[in-house]
């Protein structure tokens, strides 16, 4: 293993002498300003994801339910996809031109976009064409967001004094956190005021339609921010890069760093989007909680955690940030499985029943099943054996394999009871409608006498202990991430940080953790264990606790300004 040591211009220097007295006015306007443009963009971001089900019902019509959630949370990750793209090209642009007017760039990208897909028309106005204008505008805020959080953090920490850039950097990490809790306070207030059946049909893009004032304060906010002094310091001095990107990710000294920092990214990214999202899907989709409790809870966990981020990147600053982040990613890996479980005790009792005492076993060719991942949404996965799991996973049943006779149809047993499935594709498409009614019922029907709640009963949802579960989960998420902006910019100079640190930044967080609903969800189709998906974040974040605590070097004192 590559064991990573800094350059002679950016070794630590000490920072226990310098004098500082507090927060000074620009400094916290330029973290105010930084923080709340990001919160706006991640609400921008992330609401999408939010109110998933939903977009699949309006954009992916043409699909079965199941089906139409992976369709629509592919839709969602095609922004994580193309995010390392914005970071190349912002980073460069923030490296050779400035901080500041990067970030104006940024956010109007991604303002402008978000309201766009409130405007949208659906699958059932203008077909195909609306899945694929919707996937555009992703990939926009893709582009954008991309820009963003290398900007935000290396704009802070630029303006930070030594001895204190673990906390004044902690503060962007709040952002995220507060951009999932303000999209997912506005589904909630759009759910409680119109009600489930308004939100699904039209209210759904009043969420993405009020984003547009966020935007407007957002720009307010940027144009009155000061450019980074060690930014205009380097200009000055005539150190600026000519070249940043080949400079980046064309010299191994550079590059090392880069690959080690992308594995970490990928180490807490699965984290993040586990602890903040996954965990709506699961009690929504799987376990069956209706969406007003489920937001609540996660809602409530996001606020109570918050102020975390701020104290472990404060901690940073005192014992280093290598520890603090480290332990963090490994604690919240063990306790994804025993947490996630414990959600389901606490949530659907009968269900967790239910899966005791009435195994269910789809009973299929294993040439017949699809592993229902696709990146470009091209496989509509209508074989018969497709079919019938993805029907029990969309009633949250757990369910056993069990392989059948090569060439047969899939079918499903209940107990005593089989059903067999159909192969859509071997119909037409009116006999198909008819069939796949037919089979729907029948199977919801036998679920049903099997001891299976089609939902939550809302007298045995234990709703203190869901919200103790979910805090769990972000606290570790705090410690894991509050240092990760303070040490992501210690790791690279002055004339080519923006783009170093942008790129491994978003290939970890976008292609990693941002892919963790998608790749768990199918994961849970392909081999009915509910809880199976979580081997995904699981496995990456042990992976990059190994490689970290072996090739990566502690920061903290390191002279940012080299």
């Amino acid at each position: 293993m590559v064991s990573i040591t800094m350059s002679t211009s950016a070794q630590a220097a000490p920072t226990d002498n310098v004098p500082h007295q507090g927060l000074t006015r620009e400094e916290f306007k330029i973290i105010s300003a930084s923080c709340v443009g990001t919160v706006i963009e991640w609400y921008d971001f992330i609401l999408f994801g939010a109110i998933a089900p939903v977009i699949g019902k309006q954009f992916f019509a043409s699909t079965n339910p199941t089906t139409g959630l992976i369709f629509a949370l592919l839709a969602f990750s095609a922004a994580f996809i193309i995010r390392p793209f914005g970071a190349i090209v912002f980073g460069r642009i923030g490296d050779l031109i400035g901080r500041k007017y990067t970030f104006l760039i940024t956010i109007l990208i991604m303002g402008l976009s978000t309201f766009a897909v409130g405007l949208l028309p659906t699958y059932a106005s203008i077909g195909i064409a609306a899945p694929c204008i919707l996937i555009a505008m992703r990939l926009l805020q893709g582009l954008a967001i991309g820009g963003e959080y290398g900007g935000a953090a290396v704009f802070v920490a630029e303006h930070s004094p030594d001895g204190k850039r673990g906390l004044y950097t902690s503060w962007i990490q709040t952002t995220g956190t507060l951009g999932v809790f303000l999209s997912l306070f506005a589904i909630f207030v759009t759910r409680s005021y119109f009600g489930e059946q308004a939100l699904a049909d039209w209210a759904w893009r009043l969420p993405f339609l009020v984003s547009i004032l966020l935007l407007a304060i957002s720009v307010w906010m940027r144009l009155a921010m000061q450019e980074s002094p060690v930014f205009l310091q380097m200009k000055a001095e005539g150190r600026q890069s000519n070249a940043p990107i080949s400079e980046a990710f064309g010299q191994w000294k550079n590059l090392k760093i880069v690959i080690v920092a992308f594995v970490l990214s990928a180490g807490f990214g699965v984290i993040w989007y586990t602890t903040q999202l996954y965990t709506l899907i699961f009690m929504t989709q799987t376990l069956k909680i209706d969406g007003w409790t489920a937001n609540l809870i996660v809602m409530l966990s996001l606020l109570l955690a918050t102020p975390f981020f701020v104290a472990f990147g404060w901690l940073s600053d005192k014992i280093g940030r290598k520890k603090v982040i480290l332990s963090g990613i490994f604690l919240a890996a063990l306790a994804l499985f025993p947490t996630f479980k414990a959600m389901t005790h606490f949530a659907n009792p009968a269900l967790e029943r239910a899966v005791a005492s009435s195994p269910v076993t789809v009973i299929a060719d294993p040439a017949d099943c699809q592993f229902q991942f696709n990146l470009t949404g091209t496989s509509k996965f209508t074989s018969s054996c497709d079919v019938a799991k993805a029907k029990l996973v969309s009633l949250g049943v757990s369910y056993r394999n069990e392989a059948g006779a090569s060439g047969q149809p899939a079918s499903i047993r209940i107990g005593n009871t089989v059903i067999p499935s159909i192969d859509i594709a071997q119909l037409s498409k009116e006999d198909g409608v008819k069939q796949m009614a037919a089979f729907s019922s029948a199977v919801t029907k036998a679920i049903a006498d099997a001891g299976y709640p089609s939902k939550a009963d809302p007298a045995q949802v234990n709703v203190p202990m869901l919200l103790a579960l979910n805090f769990m989960l972000v606290f570790l998420l705090a410690v894991a991430y509050g240092p990760v902006p303070a040490l992501l910019v210690e790791l690279f100079p002055t004339r080519i940080r923006y783009s170093s640190l942008s790129l491994p930044y978003h290939l970890g967080t976008g292609w990693f953790g941002g892919m963790v609903p998608t790749i768990a969800v199918a994961m849970v189709a392909y081999t009915g264990n509910i809880y199976f998906g979580l081997w995904f974040p699981v496995a990456v974040a042990l992976f990059a606790v190994t490689v970290n605590f072996f090739c990566l070097r502690e920061t903290n004192g390191t002279d940012i300004k080299a």
